[in-house]
């Protein structure tokens, strides 16, 4: 499907600030319900992240465990100008390892999060009423669902189609089970934003609409990340929400922060160690991503070491299209 389909949504850049992010760092150290839940979660992600570590490949590992491509090494070796296979060998490991992560990190990060929500994860086989839902919360007579991947071009045609069906052909069944006549379904992000979607997400809203008689849709997709019909008595609510719009959907105004502090707490050590100003890196715009020059010298939290700081814009950075250091900048 074409990129510019009709009421296809046009997203402006989503735009972070720094100030913004010191400001919410402020408000979960003074919250001592979130700092109880980056706690607990800095724990979880602690003990969940020993256990992978310890399943990675290894050193010793034999060749043929890493599954590597012949064509990508030698393009690689012609890239970085290698000579000797030691070289091609020191970099398979990582690559590896972080192949392997990219497959069970998003789950583990879902798996740990939402319980801190009043969510619960929900595990499902495959061809089942429950296969396309990770995550429910009961609240009054409104079942909340969520399906969630882990980045923004996740999905195919296909895959848009398959949820679209399993929404339509299951809505009624999940409002049954809960008792309800009201779902709120959303198909969730955990990073990117609405501009890097390659919008197969949206996708699914359309294809609800197409499938869906005309007189059931309440709200079109039309320009937007929403749509509302009814089925068999039943309100549903469907919602794309990615990376800074499902985190606020789950946790709040503090969710994402929330989720950046712990998980920096659970794997940087805070020893005071940083980058000097003027370290030069590879990635061009690295330094002023994480640069701590606008931060005023007496910011100081408890939830996090200032040596610390350059890993919340770090990770911030994955959640919006441009980070800047101004405190006026409008946010998408």
């Amino acid at each position: 499907m074409a990129r510019g389909h009709k009421g296809l949504p046009r997203p402006a850049p989503r735009v972070m600030t720094k100030p913004a992010l010191l400001s919410g760092l402020r408000a979960v150290d003074s919250s001592p319900n979130a700092t109880r839940r980056i706690l607990a979660m800095e724990t979880e992600f602690r003990r969940r992240m020993a256990a992978h570590i310890g399943s990675l490949p290894a050193e010793d590992a034999e060749l043929a465990k890493f599954n590597t491509s012949p064509f990508v090494l030698m393009i690689h070796c012609l890239h970085r100008g290698y000579k000797r296979v030691s070289q091609i060998e020191a970099d398979i490991l990582p690559a590896k390892q972080f192949s392997s992560m990219e497959t069970s990190a998003g789950r583990m990060v879902e798996v740990v999060a939402m319980p801190h929500y009043g969510w619960d994860s929900v595990p499902s086989e495959m061809h089942s009423t429950n296969s396309a839902l990770d995550g429910k919360r009961l609240v009054g007579n409104t079942l909340f669902l969520a399906t969630l991947k882990s980045g923004p071009r996740c999905l195919n045609d296909e895959m848009s189609e398959n949820l679209a069906d399993s929404i339509i052909g299951h809505c009624t069944a999940w409002a049954a089970d809960a008792g309800v006549k009201t779902l709120d379904f959303t198909y969730g992000v955990l990073y990117g934003t609405p501009q890097q979607s390659n919008k197969k997400d949206w996708h699914i809203l359309r294809n609800l609409k197409e499938k869906l008689p005309a007189r059931s849709m309440a709200v079109r997709p039309d320009n937007r990340w929403d749509c509302r019909f009814a089925k068999g008595g039943i309100d549903v609510t469907v919602s794309v929400r990615i990376g800074a719009d499902w985190w606020r959907h789950l946790g709040g105004d503090t969710g994402l922060v929330e989720i950046c502090v712990a998980l920096i707490r659970a794997c940087v050590a805070p020893d005071g160690e940083i980058d000097q100003p003027d370290y030069v890196y590879a990635i061009s715009d690295l330094s002023e991503i994480v640069s701590l020059a606008t931060v005023p010298t007496d910011f100081n939290v408890s939830i996090l070491q200032r040596s610390q700081l350059p890993w919340l814009f770090f990770l911030a950075r994955h959640f919006c299209d441009e980070l800047t250091d101004a405190a006026s900048a409008i946010s998408a």
